[in-house]
């Protein structure tokens, strides 16, 4: 387990919890401060506060992801599928929700909306050079290594 700092940005900002406790990710919450319903359209992208800023620990990330419950049933979802927040952001974590389905969609105060994972991170330092060495792959593409 690793400690994360969380500031509350807001009064009414709550802060992330687990389902279970074996879960990978926590609940992420609607911040919305007024209170109101917010509707989102069929195909609308919106951005929904949580009201509060993490600080991951050096080496890791926090990745947000869809809730299983919330695509399926109302066709709720990140935007980008999968965010980011690096270690060395402190503004306010924002899910960008889009809408897939047909019937207008509405998010409540304190609904949950995303799910949060803290996954530890390598930096790659690039070398470019004129050639990469050879594999049985090769260069195969999408579907190259079979459809089954």
């Amino acid at each position: 387990m690793i400690n994360v700092k969380v500031k509350k940005l807001t009064n009414t900002a709550k802060l992330p919890t687990y389902g279970s406790k074996e879960a990978a990710c926590c609940d992420l919450y609607a911040d919305i401060p007024s209170g109101e319903t917010i509707g989102i359209r069929p195909h609308e992208t919106i951005k929904i506060g949580t009201g509060l800023s993490i600080e991951p620990p050096e080496g890791y990330c926090a990745m947000i992801y869809a809730r299983s419950g919330i695509a399926t049933k109302h066709g709720l979802r990140p935007a980008n599928c999968t965010g980011i927040c690096d270690s060395d952001y402190r503004g306010e974590c924002i899910v960008a929700i889009h809408h897939d389905t047909e019937a207008t969609q509405y998010i409540d105060n304190g609904m949950r909306i995303a799910q949060l994972m803290f996954v530890p991170y390598v930096q790659a330092n690039f070398e470019e050079v004129d050639s990469l060495s050879d594999t049985e792959r090769g260069s195969g593409g999408f579907g190259s290594t079979g459809t089954k």
